[in-house]
């Protein structure tokens, strides 16, 4: 077995351990469990949290992307850094509100994928099977990532999504939905309550790049009468959350 193909079997041979893992696993035990030296294990691991496969937590754990395991895809090209940058800031956003947060991103059809999810700690949580194009019109995430986009392109996707009242609370009238919009831009947020699920309110702000553009939102995904008790402090964290994501997409940039 020559290096080359040597190092392509370490590779899959951590993502098979970070598939099968019930949690999240520390380098020692990487190394351990496929007898490697742990000077390898960790570049190796480096790699893969690069690359946005894996993802490491604040204590120095490694967990596989979820939307590597059940998403719509795996992640490439300048999501993987994207990704690879989210995953502590949104570990930190999570244990501190306690519930579920996503980073979303748009398909070239302006519909809105969820690339990370990091489901809540409290006994009850909103949660939501990965997808790769959800509309974008009725949710937080989706409007702050349309506010990001020229007028144009937004307007065409006006124009050809199919508006859906996915409950009542659902806004389906395209000139509302342009004032959100507007209002997400001018305010640097965007709230969906209820209208996609009932009883569940996202919280979303914008993530920026190194030249001010538009290339993520982050999420909050609350139950909406935990919302409506802290609804100022949740739009005060992931903003402040987003801002940090886009601090180290600038250096990174």
């Amino acid at each position: 077995m020559n290096d080359e193909v040597k190092s392509a079997v370490r590779v899959l041979e951590i993502l098979e351990l970070l598939a099968r893992a019930r949690k999240p696993v520390s380098l020692k035990d990487v190394a351990y469990e496929l007898g490697y030296p742990k000077s390898s294990a960790l570049g190796l691991m480096r790699t893969l949290v690069g690359r946005g496969y894996a993802s490491r937590t604040e204590d120095d754990l490694y967990v596989l992307n979820e939307a590597c395991r059940n998403g719509p895809g795996w992640i490439n090209g300048p999501e993987a850094g994207l990704v690879a940058h989210a995953g502590p800031i949104i570990s930190r956003l999570r244990n501190k509100v306690g519930e579920t947060i996503m980073l979303g991103v748009l398909n070239h059809e302006c519909r809105l994928r969820t690339v990370v999810k990091c489901t809540g700690t409290r006994e009850l949580n909103y949660d939501t099977p990965f997808s790769g194009g959800l509309p974008s019109y009725c949710s937080a995430m989706g409007r702050v990532l349309l506010a990001g986009r020229e007028r144009r392109e937004v307007d065409h996707y006006l124009a050809h999504e199919r508006l859906v009242k996915y409950t009542r609370f659902t806004v389906v009238d395209r000139l509302t939905i342009r004032r959100r919009i507007d209002q997400a831009a001018r305010e640097g947020f965007a709230i969906s309550d209820q209208e996609m699920d009932l009883g569940s309110t996202g919280i979303a702000a914008p993530v920026c790049d190194a030249a001010g553009r538009v290339i993520a939102a982050l999420d909050i995904a609350a139950i909406s009468s935990r919302y409506m008790e802290r609804r100022e402090e949740m739009i005060d964290d992931v903003r402040e959350h987003a801002a940090q994501l886009s601090a180290l997409m600038r250096e990174d940039g």
